[in-house]
């Protein structure tokens, strides 16, 4: 089964925690914090392999949690890190952010991509120690791993898209130029997947071609097999667009021509600015006036026409040879550049504060890391929580917003009196 869009979950393992220990040898005295830091995360990484060409593998599995770090140990000995995780998926695979559609990473090169990032491990109570702060009982906890909801999208690998109607001939162009063997019958919708091809055209000369399944009128509002597929036309350098110029199904072939090129125009406007050949298949059910019309037709639209009988490779060695020129010239395969801000970006000061029933409520996703770092029954760890509120910023702003000394404050359930 071709699967070219999965949604799954994926959760970077969490830091360990810092360890709070004091030394303890015989005949030394006061041997001191010695707790250790803890181990970070293991990260989500994605890979891409070649072996693989759908994402069959993610109906199956849609949930992935990397292993958490070691705590600290006593004697300041750190834990240990955990292993990365690392989900393999075919080349070409993209993946966005599933609740705001931003683009994470473009799975296209060689090297491996971290997508989630693990946490980083706690500090032991070793880190806390100062000369009027000899016996910290406290220490930081792990950050959490980063936690995503993403969905994975396969837009396959190709130098050329063959485009069209169905049965015009793609899947035959296919199957004479490249050991790709797709099924090829009389009906439309034959090709139910796209099939690629490596077209071979010398010693060290090639190029991949995709046969993409046959568009109807309608297709970007999911006619026929819809725009499923439209999306593994995004990456190809060069588009070759084959007509049935005979009509044999009762069709006008410059009325096809144009109905496929307003559908790629209301998928993706930049598809239609592409190079494109026009390719002119079943000349021999037709006459070479009708021939001449179309290609007249496509010339004046300043595309270049080829005329060809696919069955038998009439004309196909010309339409290789200008298809391989063209791509000399253009820039390589499309790579989707990432617009997504990590969690680790967006990790500023920030803060939202609203007045509820005389409350005032705090709110910022990097307190809730600075409120597990507190043991708030210790005095000197609610001091060092005192100093993190004053240094980021949170009383001054507390009191811009128009916070009185006694006003209640919140934070995460954490209330406390305002103290000027």
């Amino acid at each position: 089964m071709f699967v070219d869009i999965a949604k799954i979950k994926i959760k970077a393992g969490d830091g360990g925690d810092g360890a709070v220990s004091f030394h303890r040898e015989k005949y030394v005295a006061a041997g001191g914090p010695d707790g250790g830091d803890g181990g970070r995360g293991g990260n989500i990484i994605f890979q891409a392999d070649d072996n693989l060409s759908t994402l069959a593998d993610f109906r199956y599995k849609r949930k992935y949690v990397a292993q958490n770090g070691e705590n600290g140990k006593a004697g300041r000995s750190t834990g240990k890190s955990a292993a990365d995780l690392v989900i393999r998926v075919p080349r070409g695979t993209i993946i966005k952010d599933a609740e705001t559609g931003r683009l994470i990473a473009d799975i296209s090169g060689n090297e491996p991509v971290i997508v989630a990032k693990g946490g980083n491990g706690g500090w032991g109570n070793s880190h806390f120690a100062t000369p009027t702060r000899q016996i910290p009982r406290f220490s930081k906890p792990g950050l959490a791993g980063e936690e995503f909801e993403i969905q994975l999208e396969l837009k396959l690998l190709a130098d050329v898209g063959l485009v069209g109607f169905p049965n015009v001939g793609k899947s035959t162009l296919v199957s004479v130029v490249s050991e790709a063997k797709p099924t090829i019958a009389n009906y439309h919708f034959t090709t139910l997947t796209p099939v690629l091809g490596v077209v071979r055209m010398g010693e060290e000369s090639s190029f991949v071609i995709a046969d993409i399944p046959g568009l109807i009128e309608g297709a970007n509002e999911g006619l026929g097999l819809g725009h499923h597929f439209l999306r593994h036309i995004e990456r190809c350098r060069l588009l070759v667009h084959i007509v049935d110029v005979s009509g044999s199904e009762g069709r006008n072939p410059i009325d096809d021509f144009n109905a496929i090129n307003n559908e790629l125009k209301k998928f993706n406007t930049d598809i239609l600015n592409r190079p494109m050949i026009v390719v002119g298949n079943k000349c021999d059910l037709t006459t070479d006036e009708e021939i001449d019309k179309f290609k007249k037709y496509v010339e004046e639209m300043g595309y270049e026409f080829f005329p060809i009988m696919a069955a038998i490779k009439y004309g196909v060695d010309d339409l290789l040879k200008s298809i391989q020129e063209k791509l000399s010239k253009l820039p390589p395969i499309k790579k989707f550049e990432a617009d997504y801000y990590t969690k680790e970006d967006l990790n500023s000061k920030d803060i939202n504060i609203v007045k509820q029933d005389d409350i005032y409520i705090v709110e910022g996703e990097w307190l809730l890391n600075l409120l597990r770092t507190v043991n708030f029954d210790d005095y000197e760890s609610l001091q060092y929580f005192q100093r993190v509120l004053i240094s980021s910023g949170v009383i001054d702003k507390l009191r811009d917003f128009g916070v009185q000394e006694g006003d209640t404050v919140s934070i995460y359930n954490l209330e406390f009196d305002f103290v000027n």
